[in-house]
């Protein structure tokens, strides 16, 4: 594993602090950067064409994973009368009653967006704006090198020139062992526009909650409010001491197979964890953020306690990060 960068490293780093958000982070609480967004007046600019995204070879074979199961309608109680982030409004639990609708099995994968890629020659935000945000913790050395500043409120949150979804760490990276794993380094746009093509669209905030809740009430996790029944892990978090030391315990130190951990009760997998899920809604009506929900690999109950149905954080819509993906959903009978 790439050695972590030390502390005094991190605080030479210049701060970002044209961060744009309707959200602004608490100072006091713990929100380990899950609301950094995109700082578009520092993006190195467009380094992508359509035409440079055109894949002339013969497209690569692999398992599809873009099957659906339908969440039949219902009511469920949605939110929690016991936040454990008050500034990100996951109270009160409150009845909604939703129609039944179609929800993929898995997250996207590098496999299915290229796909969608190879047949559009789409280029995704983070391509055009020529950087994303990558964890510290996993970049080499010299990439590490190369950067000069960082996120005030998240240092280990650095925006790393030529990082998109097909170089998730950065130039000297790539996903040639990664094509079953969810893809990264995604706008809310980008996902939509995937969503657009393969006939589906993202799933609201609440269809994605009544998924995630899988029948269940007044529950943490999909599976119950034990994080490890039996002794066996059911997601993908991170496990040590954030964001110093990655231990790896459930198999996984960054993002795993869309196809791993058991499914829910209604057929989904990775629901929580692995990576943090776009959704359709918007954060406030003021219609600068989105929602996404689900935590990901990079979350630990010390600093980023929203691995959880109830929990929910927020990017602009142009955002793309190292830990953010997404799953589509459609209605019942069409889109």
């Amino acid at each position: 594993m790439l050695t972590h960068l030390t502390t005094c490293l991190l605080v030479m780093l210049t701060p970002l602090t044209s961060l744009s958000s309707d959200c602004q982070a608490d100072p006091t609480s713990t929100s380990c950067g899950c609301a950094t967004s995109r700082d578009k007046n520092n993006a190195p600019g467009h380094q992508y064409t359509e035409e440079a995204n055109l894949d002339n070879t013969e497209e690569q074979k692999f398992a599809r994973t873009h099957s659906m199961v339908e969440v039949m309608g219902g009511t469920f109680t949605m939110g929690t009368d016991k936040p454990v982030f008050t500034a990100d409004k996951e109270m009160p639990a409150r009845p909604i009653t939703l129609p039944s609708f179609m929800l993929d099995v898995y997250e996207v994968s590098n496999n299915e967006f290229g796909l969608f890629v190879s047949q559009t020659s789409y280029v995704t935000e983070a391509e055009k704006f020529g950087n994303s945000f990558v964890a510290e913790y996993f970049l080499s050395q010299e990439t590490k090198n190369e950067i000069s500043q960082a996120v005030a409120s998240a240092p280990w949150w650095l925006p790393v020139s030529g990082a998109d979804w097909r170089h998730p760490e950065g130039p000297d990276s790539n996903i040639q062992s990664r094509g079953d794993h969810p893809v990264v380094h995604v706008s809310w746009n980008d996902a939509v526009a995937y969503c657009d093509w393969a006939g589906k669209r993202l799933p609201t905030e609440e269809e994605w909650e009544m998924a995630c809740r899988s029948g269940k009430e007044d529950r943490l996790f999909p599976w119950g409010n034990k994080w490890m029944p039996g002794g066996k892990f059911y997601a993908n978090i991170w496990t040590g001491e954030f964001p110093k030391t990655n231990t790896g315990e459930d198999g996984w130190e960054g993002t795993n197979p869309v196809t791993e951990f058991p499914a829910t009760k209604f057929g989904q997998k990775n629901m929580i964890g692995n990576v943090w899920e776009w959704t359709a809604d918007w954060w406030t009506s003021a219609k600068v953020d989105k929602v996404k929900k689900g935590g990901s690999f990079m979350c630990h109950m010390d600093y980023c306690y929203r691995y959880r149905c109830a929990a929910r954080s927020q990017n602009t819509p142009d955002s793309s990060a190292y830990n953010l993906g997404f799953r589509c959903a459609k209605n019942t009978g069409g889109v």
